[in-house]
């Protein structure tokens, strides 16, 4: 196994260079609604866009004027977005797109290709999604680690201090690495993230076909902190599991043997659509230069969540964004980003 000796993969909050998106087209995400979703979409890029830039793969000349668009009728800032011809099959960055790695004594970055197959081979054809990481590594001259197994970035969460943290439900479905044991998984997630520690949640929320990522249930604010989403209405479907997640992560403990601070989020009322429960988390959150994008689903807890999610971000200004409509295509604001962190 290869190992990234002296790389590893930042946290969210750590400065970004960039934010990596890939245009979002393909219907069948979001049937009946793709029109309604774009709105929303150029709002969160115009918000990203004030503190960084914003990267984004689209398929031709034609993608990239549409998109331009969507994003000069919201106000965006046009100088700081850039396009890239990488056709993808869909639009969850933060899955297909590029891990990338820093050095920080020698200021070198680099990019991780992990294997995707669209969640278990669920949503056929991935095959363009599959080798976005390598076209953007080959276009930057950056070096491309391909460990050969299938990885998704919405599976794991990052302190920046050495540990990771994911579920079972995910990373040990068969529908990923059959042929790989709990401990051979983890030795990958050392060795390609320089990582040190893997702290282990179990199932994901109601909804989730991804099997169960962490970015819907838990997340680093900082080195020592996550916030996890809690259900209180104990009738629903979600309320055990995530009591339970949330009495495993009082057992944890860090490299340096102190308990996580934990702070609680609410869930959002439940989001049905078309006789469908939706993911709807506002644990899904993106971490920018300038600000922490937050779905937020028409509902009395949205004002809740962003309260407690600003005391968490004292230096970033929270900005909710509806996300009722862009929750049909079953992720948010996280699934669909992934930061080009800074060296």
């Amino acid at each position: 196994m290869v190992q990234t000796k002296g790389f590893h993969f930042p946290a969210e909050w750590a400065p970004h260079t960039a934010t990596w998106l890939s245009w979002p087209h393909k219907e069948e995400s979001w049937p009946g609604k793709i029109g309604m979703i774009y709105n929303r979409y150029a709002e969160f890029i115009k918000v990203v866009a004030e503190g960084e830039l914003v990267r984004i793969n689209v398929k031709d000349e034609q993608m990239a004027a549409f998109a331009k668009e969507q994003l000069i009728a919201v106000g965006a800032d046009l100088s700081k977005i850039e396009f890239y011809e990488f056709p993808t099959n869909d639009a969850w960055c933060r899955d297909h797109g590029p891990a990338f790695l820093i050095n920080a004594e020698t200021k070198e970055k680099a990019i991780i290709d992990w294997g995707y197959n669209a969640w278990g081979g669920k949503y056929p054809p991935y095959d363009l999604d599959d080798v976005i990481p390598t076209k953007i590594g080959e276009h930057f001259g950056l070096p491309v680690f391909n460990p050969g197994i299938v990885m998704e970035g919405g599976s794991v969460d990052f302190n920046g201090k050495g540990t990771i943290l994911t579920t079972t439900a995910c990373l040990l479905n068969e529908n990923r690495n059959p042929h790989l044991t709990k401990e051979q998984i983890e030795d990958y997630l050392r060795n390609y993230y320089g990582a040190e520690q893997i702290l282990w949640l179990g199932d994901g929320i109601v909804g989730d076909d991804t099997d169960g990522h962490i970015d819907d249930i838990t997340r680093f604010i900082n080195e020592d902190t996550v916030v996890t989403v809690v259900e209180e209405n104990p009738e629903d479907e979600n309320y055990h599991i995530l009591q339970e997640n949330l009495e495993t992560l009082k057992t944890m403990r860090l490299l340096n043997g102190k308990p996580l601070n934990i702070v609680e989020l609410p869930m959002p009322t439940p989001v049905i659509y078309e006789d469908q429960r939706l993911p709807a988390s506002y644990a899904n959150f993106y971490i920018a230069n300038a600000a922490v994008v937050v779905p937020t689903f028409r509902c009395d807890n949205d004002a809740r969540a962003l309260e407690i999610l600003q005391k968490c971000f004292p230096d970033r200004k929270v900005v909710g964004i509806d996300s009722t409509d862009i929750i049909w295509g079953l992720g948010s604001f996280h699934c669909l980003s992934q930061q080009e962190p800074a060296v």
